[in-house]
């Protein structure tokens, strides 16, 4: 091997987990009334408070946590939140868009600010007759792929006995 060839594998390898990763999405703005709900939903997350994200929804509101099955109403919610809850949370914004009593946003969350996302939501408001913005639907998931289990070496069983 030349050391040309060399060079040119030492490069690739370390550029490679570079050019792997796809530039992030820029955050767009969102209306004041709206970032509102954005920021309560973080401080409520941070907090563990699974009550207050609740209060969030929308009555019929449902939320679709990354692994977990769907959960509708505000005792179903607070159910979901409270197993999942309780870490440092930032949202952003990549897509908005408003019509006059209903908002979609299109987003990436990561553990604090100016971080890179882990994982990305959207979510779907709606504005009630009080003109206070609620969650209709939120559904997330992360990033990462899940890991697979590994498989069962050939004979031997998958408690590791033989």
């Amino acid at each position: 091997m030349s050391l040309k060839s060399l060079f040119y594998g030492f490069l690739l390898a370390c550029i490679a987990p570079v050019i792997a990763q796809p530039a992030a999405l820029p955050t767009v703005a969102v209306p004041p009334e709206i970032e509102s709900v954005l920021r309560a939903y973080e401080r409520a997350w941070a907090a563990n408070d699974a009550n207050a994200l609740a209060r969030l929804f929308t009555a019929d509101g449902m939320a679709l946590p990354n692994g977990s099955p769907p959960a509708k109403g505000p005792a179903a919610i607070t159910d979901a939140y409270s197993k999942a809850a309780g870490s440092p949370l930032a949202l952003r914004a990549i897509d908005f868009h408003q019509t006059q009593d209903l908002a979609t946003i299109v987003g990436g969350f990561a553990p604090a600010a100016n971080q890179p996302d882990v994982g990305k939501f959207v979510l779907v408001l709606r504005r009630g007759g009080d003109g206070q913005w609620r969650i209709a639907a939120d559904i997330d998931n992360m990033n990462a792929r899940p890991q697979r289990p590994p498989l069962p070496q050939p004979g031997r069983s998958p408690a590791g006995g033989g």
